[in-house]
């Protein structure tokens, strides 16, 4: 996932878009954002990285039909709002 990779690397600037984004059946193009360990940290910080890291690094590019995102629908430190309030989702 994202944040496995930037955990393992220590910084996102490392990270490189092609570690991470995986192309399937249909030319499908996936990205796992992964989050925290369990019980440390908000996973919403690791959906907000990982986007913010897929934009910066021209994944969203005019090619694309759609974008999905599946998330947690247990949220506990309302991080998964910080996406849609900045437009994103």
């Amino acid at each position: 996932t994202v944040m496995d990779l930037v955990r393992e690397l220590g910084t996102v600037e490392d990270l490189e878009l092609e570690d991470v984004l995986k192309v399937g059946y249909g030319d499908v193009k996936c990205v796992e954002s992964g989050g925290p360990e369990p019980g440390v940290g908000c996973a919403g910080r690791g959906v907000i990285t990982a986007i913010n890291f897929l934009e910066e690094n021209g994944a969203y590019n005019p090619d694309l039909d759609f974008v999905f995102y599946d998330v947690l629908g247990d949220v506990v430190c309302g991080g998964f709002a910080m996406p849609i309030r900045e437009g994103k989702a």
